[in-house]
């Protein structure tokens, strides 16, 4: 039967696919030379493109999301799924690599069309293994750039915190809420993930400039669910900074006055 040679491709593609992520990962964990041959310039152009290549795909899974008459399709939903699985497992091999940069800058540059479709209204009540996943990634792009792994210019990384604080913030509180409501809800965001997450905004809010940082924390202080992300540490970084600097504007007017005074 036509459904049944598909669901068996699908299988044989699946296979396929495990296996020679399993022989890459092992290929870098146990081959020497791989070091020099990541190093060598066009591999690292092919793998720019096949990382181009994997984010298209995902892109337009995703987006035939909300193009499908039957929203709740499960089929549509595994293929999804399937893409943005093989974006976290390009996601760790460049980790491994040390080539993340193609990939945080790709996730920063969809991140607005992401979110425009995984917060359609059709979307509330469902997918919400795939927006949990969303995150997971998005967590180890944000740890990348809060933990210096990637180097982004401050006003890329003001638009990263902006596009998904305030999406994460929500998630958080409504994956709490419907644990509370449905005991077997199996869709929460792990206290790891929460903790993971936390460390590397307050990290990323702490290494901004000033006034971003001010930007980003009046927001936090007026939010709802202001419990998470906790950013109280970044706060009182960015207070102390604030009154160091103040302190010393102070003391370099007074020297300068007392230098321009008449009687010195």
């Amino acid at each position: 039967m036509p459904i049944f040679t598909n669901i068996q491709e699908t299988e044989l593609c699946d296979d396929l696919r495990t296996s020679a992520q399993e022989q890459v990962e092992f290929m870098l964990e146990d081959d020497e030379k791989i070091p020099l041959a990541i190093a060598d310039d066009e591999i690292k152009v092919e793998i720019g493109i096949l990382v181009s290549k994997i984010f298209c795909s995902f892109e337009n899974e995703l987006f035939s999301l909300i193009l499908e008459p039957d929203i709740a399709n499960k089929d549509i939903e595994k293929k999804v799924m399937r893409s943005l699985s093989d974006l976290e497992w390009m996601c760790n091999t460049l980790l491994k690599m040390d080539l993340m940069k193609d990939f945080v800058s790709h996730w920063a540059n969809i991140s607005s069309n992401l979110l425009k479709v995984i917060e359609d209204k059709r979307l509330d009540s469902i997918l919400w293994g795939l927006k949990i996943k969303l995150i997971e990634v998005t967590s180890k792009v944000l740890d990348a750039v809060g933990y210096g792994t990637v180097v982004l210019p401050a006003e890329s990384r003001v638009e990263l915190l902006k596009t998904w604080l305030p999406y994460i913030r929500k998630m958080k509180f409504l994956s709490d809420q419907m644990g509370k409501t449905e005991a077997a809800f199996p869709y929460k965001m792990s206290e790891d993930l929460s903790q993971c997450i936390e460390g590397a905004i307050v990290s990323l809010v702490s290494a901004l400039p000033s006034n971003d940082q001010a930007d980003i924390l009046a927001d936090w202080i007026s939010a709802e669910q202001v419990k998470y992300p906790d950013l109280s540490e970044a706060f009182e970084i960015w207070c102390y900074r604030t009154k160091s600097a103040n302190r010393r504007l102070d003391e370099a007017l007074t020297e300068s006055a007392t230098s321009l005074s008449p009687s010195s």
